[in-house]
């Protein structure tokens, strides 16, 4: 018989979806986190070797040609920051202490090799050694995502002495980065005193851990500076949301919404409010810019649940990094009562289908861009490569999920007429 509208309620058939649609149990969030894990603890053994690539067993045994064993990703860069708080915040959502392990075993072998080094008076000590931008840190990226992670496991397991790095890479955010006249984090590459939208997180999340770490004001003041330096210049206020560059010397500033910055600027923000205290006075102002480009990120996802490389441009491609980052800063901002559960829930759940469908048997996390530096055409981004050892994916994909799990553990999903939403108590 001929399904039509007289004998078959067409409503409720079935969509045929490209990701997966409803919500997903801890159990396949969990399986999936594991996936990422295995293939990590291999990719990334946590052992220090000698010349002879031959074990170090303990800190006593370390000197000058002692190194990390060979492995597929650096475990000192900003993007492993991102995947060592992920792995402390995976461990919090599954109850699994392996993902915490993970973490802090890595950084007992940075501290140990940082603690030779530091003790050594020669100038230069380790300028060539597997800590090198620990020790001498050169630009934000050196510092900020290893920095607030580090925070991060010293509050989790203080026996691992980490404050040293911690005061030294702070030191060198407040102090020593290159800043405009008025106080605004910039580069001076490709351009002279040019602002990059990533460094809204390669700063603000160590600031703000610094802030609840220390009680000191004057880190959340900085921070929430940043945040309105970086808004004054770079949001479009149409749009809502953040253009990846902004050169001063330049009399026109071409927009490109670049997805992974866009990223970084929103998990920046919702970092920043999750310790921010409510009564200091640039949590509204802080607040009020989360919630305008939250609600513009909103406006761009595709009905699969990827954000794409480019924003506003759907041509471009669907890219995991942004996805997975986005899907974390939404779910964590539901969770921390920041925005309306209700309007945001069910994006969350998309987007994190569509992360999970890019996780493959091996632990890969596929379709993340590689590294990118700034562009001004548009064929810079829509061609940048995608690559399985891109670090960047990883810690995304580790945070979405955790928080995903306290999302879906502390509320309830229902299909309304073939409709995710969350049930209103």
């Amino acid at each position: 018989m001929q399904t039509n509208d007289t004998n078959t309620p067409l409503h409720l058939l079935k969509p045929d979806y490209d990701t997966p649609y409803g919500a997903p149990s801890k159990e396949h969030i969990t399986n999936k986190l594991r996936k990422i894990l295995n293939f990590l603890e291999e990719s990334t053994p946590a052992l220090l070797v000698n010349k002879n690539n031959l074990p170090v067993n303990s800190a006593e045994e370390i000197n000058e040609e002692t190194k990390f064993a060979d492995g597929n990703f650096r475990l000192t860069s900003y993007e492993w920051g991102v995947t060592y708080a992920g792995m402390l915040l995976a461990a919090e959502a599954t109850g699994d202490n392996h993902f915490a392990d993970y973490t802090f075993k890595r950084l007992k072998m940075i501290s140990d090799l940082y603690s030779f080094y530091t003790g050594n008076k020669n100038t230069g000590a380790g300028e060539q050694s597997s800590v090198h931008s620990v020790l001498y840190p050169k630009a934000l990226d050196d510092a900020g995502a290893l920095c607030a992670a580090m925070i991060k496991a010293e509050q989790a397991k203080s026996e691992i002495k980490l404050r040293p790095m911690i005061d030294s890479f702070i030191n060198y955010i407040s102090a020593k980065q290159y800043c405009l006249p008025d106080g605004t984090l910039a580069r001076n590459r490709p351009y002279p005193n040019t602002l990059w939208l990533d460094d809204l997180f390669m700063s603000i999340p160590a600031l703000a851990q610094m802030g609840k770490l220390t009680g000191d004001k004057k880190y959340f003041d900085d921070a929430v500076k940043q945040v309105e330096l970086f808004s004054k210049r770079m949001f479009d206020k149409q749009k809502e949301l953040y253009s990846h560059g902004w050169v001063r010397d330049m009399k026109v500033h071409p927009q490109f919404f670049w997805g992974r910055a866009n990223g970084w600027a929103i998990m920046a923000i919702v970092e920043l409010l999750n310790v921010l205290p409510e009564n200091h006075p640039g949590f509204n102002f802080t607040h009020e810019q989360f919630c305008k480009h939250m609600e513009g990120l909103m406006k761009y996802q595709a009905g699969t649940g990827f954000w794409h490389q480019l924003l506003d441009r759907n041509d471009s491609y669907p890219e995991t990094s942004a996805t997975a980052i986005i899907t974390y800063s939404m779910a964590r901002a539901i969770n921390k009562k920041l925005i309306d559960k209700y309007a945001f829930a069910p994006a969350v759940i998309l987007g994190w289908n569509a992360v999970a469908s890019k996780i493959n048997e091996l632990g890969q996390v596929e379709g993340t861009c590689v590294g990118t530096g700034m562009g001004f055409d548009y064929a810079f981004y829509y061609y940048r490569p995608v690559n399985v050892f891109a670090a960047h994916g990883y810690g995304p994909a580790l945070l979405a999920g955790a928080e995903v799990i306290r999302l879906i553990e502390e509320n309830v999903f229902e299909l309304v007429e073939n409709s995710l939403q969350l049930k209103m108590k």
